[in-house]
């Protein structure tokens, strides 16, 4: 079993930054793939960006390329996401997800463990 928690969320004011931490223990994790979603108030749950546990390989949505990056820590067993000139439209409940694989899935349904969230809210 493998044990997802999110942190770093909060009220942010647009063109802010914020970073999101995801720690993760249980089960060895290499190799796995974990990744970043998003849901806002009333609309589906949408990937964000993945990376394998390795590093070498990350996907990221294009409604925040440029602007937000994935990246991890190995040695503790985390993973982050880096969000830069955030927008009103990125308000959402961020959620953390891991899955026993090797490859960048992008669909809900690829990922077998999920974390409690973290909210980011940005105001205009």
């Amino acid at each position: 079993q493998v044990r997802l928690v999110e942190s770093g969320g909060g009220l942010v004011q647009a063109g802010d930054s914020l970073t999101l931490s995801c720690a993760a223990s249980g089960r060895p994790f290499d190799p796995i793939t974990m990744a970043w979603f998003r849901q806002a108030l009333g609309k589906e749950r949408e990937f964000v960006s993945a990376i394998t546990w390795s590093g070498n390989f990350t996907t990221i949505a294009d409604s925040v390329k440029g602007r937000f990056a994935i990246s991890r820590n190995t040695a503790k067993n985390a993973i982050y996401l880096q969000m830069n000139s955030l927008k009103p439209e990125d308000t959402a409940a961020y959620y953390c997800a891991a899955t026993p694989s090797g490859r960048l899935w992008v669909k809900v349904a690829e990922y077998d463990y999920w974390g409690q969230g973290t909210q980011v809210t940005v105001s205009s």
